[in-house]
């Protein structure tokens, strides 16, 4: 396709702001917003380190005290034990754990990412809308002038004789039909607000919208966050993989055992005599432990782990693809966008040259002043349509800017 031989560059900036500076695209989400980020990147961070070190077995403490007094006397009794049985060789399952709980961390990360990159997209998306719907309010509120004038100049022909009823009905309706569609307009701003006060802090009139270009559907790709995201999954499956084999396989771990008691008060009556049985005992034991389960579901387990491994390698080939269609309409938008702008130029020239020559007529009579006003209207209505279709190829650009991420470069 010629529009994704299409080479350019991808910039998003106030006046510098680029992809990288993520310290800048943060301000357009609320302090609540991140800090529920934050929250999300502190737990995937605990959970990983939990996952990473869950092959060091714990040591197993105990310790008991009781005091009795089944006779005169008062007994006490201690005991304490402390017990290891840690793994030290799981036929690679520990190294593959590690990297398992390593690559998990990562593609937690990537999805606390792809979804934060959302929402930053969310909030400049409705910003770019709360803009582009003020240009469309003040495009209408022309069309309310131009829709007035033509129902004055109607009113007059109208009274002159000039004119039916009919005529000046439908210029009663079309100016009430404008009006109306303003209402509309203020109606879906007053939405748009409300929806960006959820997201972000910003006032949205001194809020500044960044500036768009296009990317190249390579660098789109390279540097998509969606599919780093995938990759990840595919290192986690891999890794997942192989901890399932390992789990079948010998291992051997280390055994050692401390154990002490200790009685006080513990007395026996022999020949009428009491003899004080009292003692402090300890021992301790070590060694090593080889096992191996053998499971009927072994295999099963394995086969699913490989499945759940080459189903991810599947979902990132076919997100890859879905990527690139995505690509192409973006910019099939853009091209249709362009055309507008384009179209909406060649009127700007029409009325340009139309209200130069009405204005000479108005000059020498030819013309009434709603002539030259109406065309002054129409005029700005060209201007200002020409950055609204400018402000739709910007949120074509943000499906693409919500996964590009040129990780400082």
């Amino acid at each position: 396709m010629k529009a994704l031989q299409l080479s350019v560059v991808l910039s998003l900036a106030f006046s510098s702001l680029t992809f990288a500076d993520e310290s800048r695209l943060d301000s357009y989400l609320s302090g609540l917003k991140h800090k529920e980020f934050e929250y999300q990147y502190e737990k995937n961070e605990a959970e990983s380190s939990k996952l990473r070190d869950s092959w060091i077995a714990p040591l197993q403490l105990n310790y008991s005290y009781s005091r009795s007094k089944p006779y005169t006397d008062e007994q006490i009794n201690q005991n304490a034990a402390i017990k290891m049985d840690q793994p030290i060789f799981q036929s690679g399952g520990i190294i593959y754990g590690i990297k398992f709980a390593n690559a998990s961390k990562r593609y937690s990360n990537y999805t606390i990412d792809v979804a934060k990159r959302k929402m930053i997209k969310e909030s400049v998306g409705i910003l770019m809308q709360i803009k582009q719907q003020e240009l469309r309010i003040k495009s209408q509120n022309l069309r309310i002038k131009n829709a007035e004038i033509n129902l004055a100049q109607k009113k007059e022909e109208y009274l002159n004789g000039q004119l039916d009823s009919g005529f000046l009905d439908n210029a009663i309706i079309q100016r009430n039909s404008v009006i109306q569609a303003l209402y509309d307009m203020q109606t879906a701003k007053e939405k748009l607000l409300n929806s960006f006060k959820v997201l972000s802090d910003l006032d949205y009139k001194s809020a500044t919208v960044p500036h768009l270009a296009l990317i190249s559907a390579k660098d789109f790709l390279e540097h998509n966050i969606v599919l780093k995201q995938k990759n990840a999954e595919i290192q986690k499956d891999r890794y997942s993989k192989n901890v399932a084999i390992a789990k079948y396989l010998p291992r051997v771990s280390l055994t050692a055992g401390y154990n002490w008691s200790k009685s006080e008060g513990q007395k026996f009556i022999i020949a009428g005599k009491p003899i004080d049985n009292s003692n402090e005992l300890s021992n301790y034991n070590y060694g090593f432990r080889v096992s191996m389960p053998i499971d009927l579901n072994t295999f099963r387990d394995i086969e699913s782990a490989k499945i759940d491994f080459l189903k991810a390698e599947v979902v990132a080939e076919d997100k890859k693809r879905e990527l690139k269609a995505l690509f192409n309409q973006v910019l099939h938008n853009i091209e249709n966008s362009d055309k507008k702008i384009a179209l909406s130029n060649e009127n700007r020239e029409l009325y340009t040259k139309l209200l130069e020559d009405t204005k000479k007529l108005f000059e020498a009579g030819y013309k009434t002043e709603y002539d030259v006003e109406t065309l002054t209207n129409s005029l700005k209505i060209q201007e200002l349509e020409t950055k609204i279709y400018a402000m739709d190829k910007q949120l074509e650009l943000l499906n693409l800017y919500e996964m590009y991420v040129n990780e400082g470069k």
